[in-house]
């Protein structure tokens, strides 16, 4: 079979994109500093969408505990900045090294566990982050930790937010491109046979438990990405911040975007974090609002407001192959006299 291609994005879709690659260029010039930390906080939940999306909408794991690798990063660097006094830059790799550390530990004897027995397993491992950070005393307990430095480079403090939203657009969009190469590549096409059929992908010579620990390992780092991100935003970060409600929200932005969707992630990510916002000056129904909307997006939009078109490129594949196959046996078939 001929190598799988994708189309370019037909226009009707090409014209959202441009809205919102202009909206994120414009937001730090034209916005007031409120709507500025809004978009910023956007940006750290499609950072947390794509990591999860790798879990959930590639490798088809329910993880149910995400919050903790995001939690893990956030202390790493919070730690290191205010008690050792360590450069930004230089906390990154620790609470990539941490996270991926986490993820091969609870997930080597884990990932042999299917469906409901995994999400209880992370969802466990979830609270045991928090529970320990919120009673180890050099963790700061439940007041967490405070005063952590902003980021600089060289000279300059990115402080403002302005700048803070350009360091976190920067993230984001290195976090984009790993998972857009990730999709495309030998990886990404593992992942999608165990999540489509993980007997025939077993029985084709992939090895499940192994591709299902590189992918919950990779997502594990993008969320310490993200913490350490969050944990010089906020300067100071605590346990409430990273509770089993944090995990969901963050799988929600996947479920409600398109599951293993790019675009969708990102769409996911501003309707959670805008859509209460916008709700703010009805404060006695605002999350109610909310949960109702989320309810009729999901009743509308059951696959999602922008669904993967991966899968769909390989059954049309597929169907073409058996397609052409079907069709040079019936010519081959020796004709009645």
């Amino acid at each position: 079979m001929k190598a799988l291609t994708t189309q370019p994005l037909p226009f009707h879709r090409l014209v959202p994109v441009a809205a919102v690659v202009l909206l994120a260029i414009g937001l730090p010039i034209f916005g007031t500093p409120y709507l500025i930390d809004v978009g910023t906080l956007v940006l750290v939940y499609i950072m947390l969408g794509l990591g999860l999306n790798i879990v959930v909408g590639y490798a088809g794991l329910l993880d149910l505990g995400y919050a903790a690798f995001f939690a893990i990063g956030a202390y790493t660097t919070g730690l290191l900045m205010v008690r050792y006094h360590v450069a930004f830059w230089l906390t990154l790799p620790a609470a990539g090294i941490l996270t991926a550390l986490s993820g091969i530990v609870i997930g080597t004897p884990t990932l042999r566990m299917r469906s409901d027995y995994l999400a209880i397993v992370t969802l466990g491992f979830g609270e045991i982050v928090r529970i320990a950070a919120t009673n180890f005393t050099f963790t700061g307990g439940p007041e967490g930790v405070y005063g952590i430095p902003h980021a600089t480079i060289g000279r300059l403090v990115l402080r403002s937010p302005q700048a803070l939203y350009w360091l976190g657009m920067a993230f984001a969009l290195v976090v984009l491109v790993g998972s857009y190469n990730l999709a495309r590549s030998r990886l990404g096409r593992a992942w999608l046979a165990i999540r489509e059929d993980e007997a025939a992908a077993q029985a084709a010579g992939i090895y499940p438990v192994y591709y299902k620990l590189l992918a919950y390992v990779l997502g594990a780092v993008f969320a310490g990405v993200a913490g350490s991100f969050f944990a010089v935003k906020l300067t100071a970060i605590n346990p409430s911040s990273f509770t089993f409600i944090q995990s969901v929200t963050i799988l929600m932005v996947i479920i409600l975007g398109g599951m293993g969707s790019l675009p969708g992630v990102i769409l996911g990510a501003a309707v959670i974090i805008i859509l209460p916002e916008a709700l703010r000056a009805f404060d006695r129904v605002r999350m109610l609002a909310f949960g109702v909307g989320l309810i009729v997006l999901m009743l509308l939009r059951p696959q999602g407001l922008w669904p993967s078109r991966i899968g769909q490129i390989v059954k049309r594949a597929v169907a073409l192959s058996e397609a052409r196959a079907a069709a040079e046996i019936a010519a081959g078939a020796p004709t009645p006299e």
